[in-house]
């Protein structure tokens, strides 16, 4: 199920969470590709004219958000800007913290999931599955809230997988709710229900680090509404 309106790359630029020289962070919303498959059709990239802000060219992505994650994206705003940027997810600098609802309700309140992922299928690079023979892959979890046999769980990946935390999730036994993949949601069920809900990019070494937090989207929003949650 796609969640997205269509956009107009006008519209991404309400979007913007952070901008500066090097690199703009923007609220992916649910249900819209990060770029184009083999296939086409829509995509954000191709609305990204829309985020010049001056520039001669369009920004570009530092990395990658699921079809239907919402929330945090990092663009750099031109070469340099990207190559840093690498470097800073390539090394795991940038911190990321994802919220999630999965069905279940872990016994413990924290945990940390160590758990080398790999490749299912050759012909299929995103579908991942635990694999000793894997990259190491590592994710810390806490649980924020539960009811009604689901839990809110803020997600920490420590590596940079290929859908690590839907795969994580499962391999721990608390799939998240929407995921047909890793879960068992049904044809026509609930939507996807993870967000990237923050992201903290240590772009200059003599500054600050750049932080950006990024609102529930309105699938999620509802949920929250609906467990008594307040995110």
């Amino acid at each position: 199920m796609s969640l997205a309106a269509p956009l107009v790359p006008q519209d991404l630029e309400a979007r913007v969470l952070h901008r500066d020289g090097l690199m703009l962070i923007i609220d992916k919303p649910a249900g819209l590709p990060v770029h184009a498959g083999p296939k086409g059709g829509p995509n954000l990239e191709a609305l990204f004219s829309g985020l010049r802000f001056g520039l001669p060219r369009d920004p570009a992505l530092a990395h990658r958000l699921d079809k239907d994650t919402s929330g945090c994206l990092v663009l750099g705003r031109h070469r340099k800007a990207l190559t840093r940027l690498g470097k800073l997810f390539s090394s795991g600098r940038v911190g990321k913290t994802y919220w999630a609802v999965v069905r279940g309700a872990p016994a413990e309140d924290e945990g940390r999931i160590e758990a080398p992922l790999a490749k299912r299928s050759p012909d299929r690079g995103w579908w991942m599955a635990v694999d000793p023979a894997g990259l190491p892959s590592v994710t810390e979890w806490r649980v924020k809230a539960r009811a009604q046999g689901l839990s809110w769980i803020e997600f920490t990946p420590l590596t940079g997988r290929t859908h690590q935390i839907r795969a994580h999730a499962a391999h721990i036994g608390l799939p998240l709710l929407g995921d047909p993949i890793y879960g068992s949601e049904p044809v026509g069920g609930a939507v996807l229900h993870l967000h990237a809900r923050a992201v903290i990019v240590p772009m200059r070494e003599s500054q600050p680090p750049v932080s950006a937090e990024a609102p529930l989207p309105p699938h999620m929003a509802a949920t929250f509404s609906a467990m008594g949650w307040s995110g």
